[in-house]
């Protein structure tokens, strides 16, 4: 293996000489910066395979830098280094562009993984690229895995989901996905794509929140040279790359209102056109389109999301639940992504103690099955034992909030018969018992809940409260 090249930003400075101590001790090449602004500009000078940057910077937070980061087109893979408080904001870094975050205090068997498996990620696209680094990357083909990478656990929604899976994986439906993030939905795209017919050729995903409005179009459809500035070589779209295969749209519900006309077309005539070209390309590929919006509802908003596009997409449907309603799930799944990590770090652990497994399935799981997966990988990094107890666990599970989000079923009002009525029930509970501990502060009472004061407000008109 080459060097790997890493740019460490933090505006402690401590931190950036103990990292930089430590990975150039184990073979790496490092480089150092301590704020966002100064990262941005050395990385568009210099390439790094990876880029491991504090969450909390001085000038930029770690989502304004991936965003950064990805406008200006650099092809680094990103790791976001946060404390537990501030992890559904990683989860959502995840979302924009991150490879993955890591969380303090950072444990060194644990980075190290991380950043060999990024490096392995930017080694992959940058062997198959066909422009140069400063240009937009080719959607990468993910190769089938020889191994099982998902789990169908025992309850009566997991055999329902996989029977859905099972029965429109052989057709050429279009399917869209439904479900918060970390809920599984690309897992889900690939379990339909490798139990149908175009198994054997490429799955190419694609996540449009990630992408730059401005190369939206050319990362979908391709572009010849000199189409605009900086096009120096023509490229391949996505389209073209998943052609006879599959391409998965993640977050379809950012693309832009043309970009979604032209996502149409292609869906009705199958074939593309790049941009700056005449030409058009016939292409045969299935779309799986997912999302963590309602787009029915975005459908009736100013520029919101095309109605003859989402009937279209809409040809079969598969809504994943969120962990937290998936309470039987929790263990299959823990077990699952256990073994997972025994394999990855060497180790022979049993399983949880009954004291873990009680907090696993009183805890809300914010970031979902990602979340999961993360919290069990870190929990076996630091068990020596045969069992993962109390003592691994990140606090923010070991002592979760008070606010009891989903109360016992009992309190719940009798007139209430579905889960997305007790869903809604618990929620809307938890916000007017927060708003009233708060003194009516929206402002603390979204920082308790964690979640942004658009989403209190759109929440609270939607339950009707009115303060």
């Amino acid at each position: 293996m080459k060097d790997i090249n890493v740019l460490v930003i933090d505006d402690d400075v401590d931190i950036c000489g103990l990292l930089q101590r430590f990975l150039e001790r184990n073979g790496m090449k490092v480089e150092t910066t301590f704020s966002g602004n100064s990262g941005v500009k050395l990385l568009e000078r210099k390439k790094f395979d990876v880029v491991l940057t504090d969450f909390r910077l001085p000038d930029l937070s770690g989502i304004e830098l991936i965003k950064r980061l990805k406008a200006t087109r650099v092809s680094s893979e990103i790791i976001v280094v946060t404390g537990y408080s501030d992890v559904r904001k990683a989860i959502e870094s995840i979302r924009v562009g991150a490879f993955e975050y890591v969380t303090k205090p950072i444990q060194p068997d644990e980075i190290l993984e991380i950043i060999k498996a990024a490096f392995d990620k930017s080694e992959s696209r940058s062997s198959t690229a066909d422009l140069p680094t400063t240009e937009t990357k080719v959607p990468q083909v993910k190769p089938k895995k020889s191994s099982k990478t998902y789990l169908t656990p025992n309850s009566a929604y997991a055999k329902d989901l996989d029977t859905n899976i099972s029965m429109v994986a052989p057709t050429d439906f279009s399917v869209i996905i439904l479900g918060e993030t970390g809920t599984g939905k690309e897992v889900a795209a690939k379990s339909i794509h490798e139990r149908s017919k175009r198994s054997n050729k490429p799955f190419v995903a694609v996540d449009c929140g990630a992408l730059p409005k401005e190369l939206s179009g050319s990362e979908l459809f391709g572009h010849i040279k000199g189409a605009f500035t900086g096009a120096i070589s023509d490229k391949t779209g996505s389209f073209e790359a998943a052609n006879g295969g599959t391409l998965f749209l993640d977050e379809i519900g950012n693309l832009s209102y043309d970009n979604q006309i032209k996502l149409l077309r292609v869906l009705q005539e199958r074939k593309i056109r790049k941009i700056g070209g005449t030409k058009e390309i016939e292409v045969d590929v299935r779309v799986i389109a997912a999302t963590n919006e309602d787009l029915e509802e975005c459908i009736h908003k100013e520029d919101g999301f095309r109605e003859d596009l989402y009937f279209r997409l809409n040809e079969f449907k598969i809504k994943l639940l969120p962990l937290r309603n998936r309470k039987s799930d929790i263990h299959s799944f823990a077990n699952f992504f256990l073994e997972e990590a025994n394999e990855t770090l060497g180790k022979e652990i049993k399983g949880f103690s009954d004291k873990v497994e009680e907090k696993f399935e009183k805890y809300y799981w914010y970031g979902n099955l990602r979340e999961l997966r993360n919290v069990v990988r870190r929990s076996a990094l630091l068990t020596t034992g045969e069992f993962i107890e109390l003592d691994a666990l990140p606090q923010e599970i070991v002592h979760p909030s008070q606010l009891g989000y989903f109360e016992d079923v009992a309190e719940v009002s009798d007139e209430i018969t579905d889960l997305k009525s007790i869903t809604e029930d618990a929620e809307r509970k938890a916000i007017e018992s927060v708003l009233v501990k708060t003194n009516y502060n929206k402002t603390r009472t979204a920082e308790i809940l964690k979640i942004d004061r658009k989403t209190l407000y759109n929440k609270m008109a939607s339950y009707g409260i009115d303060v």
